[in-house]
């Protein structure tokens, strides 16, 4: 095992992320500082909240690494620092930080895009993921399917038109009066709804281009209880299980059906999914166990992985140093940063 150490820093929303990375895939440590809680109670994500809560976590989380891997500032070889895209405040402490340690620990800093180290956490604990795959990145900010042809290698075959997936569920989950984040509520409603009982439309399913929209899906809920609740419902309530399980399957079904098309058109049958949603029960069942997914094998990270960690960004940024990848001393963060365009 190489003693290449990486230390990984994750700062691009509301998560703070750090790991200690030996080699290309031994962990040394992984931590991370939730902020679900503190902007709960306004519904979603506050820029300059989620910016302060990095500043107070983060060094911390630097040190507490350090001392569980059992080593010192100055024993790492690389520090990996997510770059963009994200929120502009939130990636200004994460990149400031690691060129202020870097400078202190004299260790250079890689700058990683965080969608580029999505790519990587399917491959954390699957030594024989290898390209060429394709990989669906779901998440509250993106809804995209990359062609990975090599690592460094990225073609983006569509993305979504308007709101990501990870969006439309907080969206609805706001629609049907339940907490933020609203993805994992409605997952677990929708384990006692209906997937069937109402027939919402599934977004651009038979287009010919990889392609997601999910407005108009979001929309057609909001209708939908606003018809429920002129009509009355028995006991005044609304079939909240059966609303999130139609939801939920509409979404999946959208997904599904344009991972399908990448791989016909491709011919690439390794699959991979990333991103917060790729944590949702029926995404993971149907890229697994659905009728269409006999024609991949598909490749998820664990749960723990699936949101914004810091493991995934140590290991893009190893790959990328080794691919002969450099930032300059003065990394700026790119707020809107892209991959594979």
């Amino acid at each position: 095992m190489s003693d290449f150490l990486t230390l990984g820093i994750e700062t691009s929303c509301d998560d703070t992320g750090v790991a200690l990375l030996q080699g290309e895939r031994h962990i040394l440590a992984e931590l991370l500082s939730s902020q679900i809680r503190d902007h709960a109670r306004f519904g979603g994500v506050v820029p300059e909240f989620a910016a302060r809560k990095h500043l107070e976590n983060l060094l911390p989380l630097v040190e507490a690494a350090l001392r569980e891997g059992g080593v010192s500032g100055r024993d790492l070889d690389l520090i990996a620092v997510t770059c963009g895209p994200g929120l502009m405040g939130s990636l200004i402490v994460g990149v400031q930080a690691a060129r202020a340690l870097s400078q202190a620990w004299e260790v250079p800093v890689l700058g990683v895009n965080h969608l580029e180290g999505h790519l990587f956490a399917p491959m954390v604990d699957s030594e024989d993921l290898k390209p060429p795959f394709l990989s669906l990145i779901v998440s509250g900010g993106h809804t995209e399917i990359v062609r990975v042809d090599a690592l460094g290698s990225y073609e983006l075959l569509g993305q979504t038109r308007d709101d990501a997936a990870g969006e439309a569920y907080d969206k609805a989950a706001r629609i049907l009066g339940l907490p933020y984040p609203g993805g994992p509520e409605i997952d677990r409603l929708a384990q006692d709804g209906d997937p069937d009982a109402f027939a919402f439309p599934v977004p651009l399913q038979h287009t010919k281009q990889v392609e997601f929209s999910f407005s108009g899906l979001k929309t057609a809920l909001l209708w939908q209880v606003r018809r429920l609740e002129a009509l009355g419902t028995e006991g005044g309530e609304l079939p909240l299980a059966d609303l999130c399980a139609s939801f939920q399957s509409a979404v999946t079904r959208a997904l599904i059906a344009k991972v399908a098309l990448a791989v016909r058109t491709t011919g690439i049958r390794s699959v991979t999914a990333s991103g917060g949603v790729a944590a949702n029960s029926a995404l993971r069942r149907a890229l697994t166990e659905g009728t269409e997914a006999r024609s991949w094998r598909a490749w998820l990270p664990r749960i723990s992985r699936c949101t914004d960690n810091a493991v995934m960004i140590a290991m893009a940024g190893k790959s990328g140093w080794d691919r002969g990848l450099r930032s300059p001393e003065d990394l700026s963060p790119d707020p809107s940063l892209e991959i594979g365009v």
